[in-house]
């Protein structure tokens, strides 16, 4: 009998959550997504976690209103990593958007994790800029349904960032069909639309306008 996966924090909230779990965050002001994505990244930095964050703005920047919010995202005393990745180039390497692609990266990560000695691989990305409008982008909610398989396989924990500036109503229901968890206001809550990935993706086949 495989081991039950091990609980964590995720910083913004008292309750623990078993390793391998996929939320989504819709949030609508960068303030918002601040407080909610500082003490995640913190928390798994504490928890001698490998990070990989796919941000649309630059490292750089990442970085720095990481450190201005208190994040050790650097330095001999952290017990982490956190590795911050272009999410265009991450996402979409050739200009095009494979989900398989992805979920072979994310393997990787994983793997890479377990190599270095990390006691897990916690991710997030900011599903923003870099996946509107280019070729594959219809198939990120396949995608979004697919990691439902693979974080709790490999035990890879992740928050999805959507800016509702940015993303239409009907896509954003179906992020809540992709997703067993939500945040909201700052705690994890059931999605009351989630569908497990086999009927999402039999029913919907994951093809919805990103």
């Amino acid at each position: 009998m495989a081991a039950a996966p091990r609980d964590i924090s995720l910083g913004f909230t008292s309750r623990a959550f078993p390793e391998g779990t996929h939320m989504c965050f819709i949030y609508d002001s960068d303030a918002d997504r601040r407080r909610v994505m500082a003490p995640y990244l913190a928390a798994g930095l504490e928890a001698a976690e490998r990070i990989a964050y796919l941000t649309h703005f630059t490292p750089q920047e990442t970085l720095a209103w990481l450190l201005a919010a208190g994040v050790p995202a650097g330095g001999e005393e952290v017990r982490g990593e956190v590795q911050v990745l272009p999410a265009e180039h991450t996402y979409c390497p050739e200009g095009r958007f494979v989900p398989e692609e992805m979920l072979a990266a994310l393997r990787e990560y994983r793997r890479l994790a377990d190599a270095g000695g990390y006691a897990g691989l916690r991710v997030s990305g900011e599903m923003g800029r870099a996946l509107q409008g280019i070729p594959g982008s219809e198939r990120l909610l396949e995608y979004e349904a697919r990691l439902n398989y693979l974080f709790p396989e490999c035990g890879i924990t992740g928050i999805c960032q959507y800016d509702a500036n940015h993303w239409d109503g009907a896509t954003l229901l179906h992020v809540l069909r992709t997703h067993p968890y939500m945040v909201v206001r700052g705690q994890v809550l059931e999605s009351p639309y989630y569908l497990t990935p086999d009927v999402y993706l039999d029913e919907y086949d994951g093809r919805r306008p990103a």
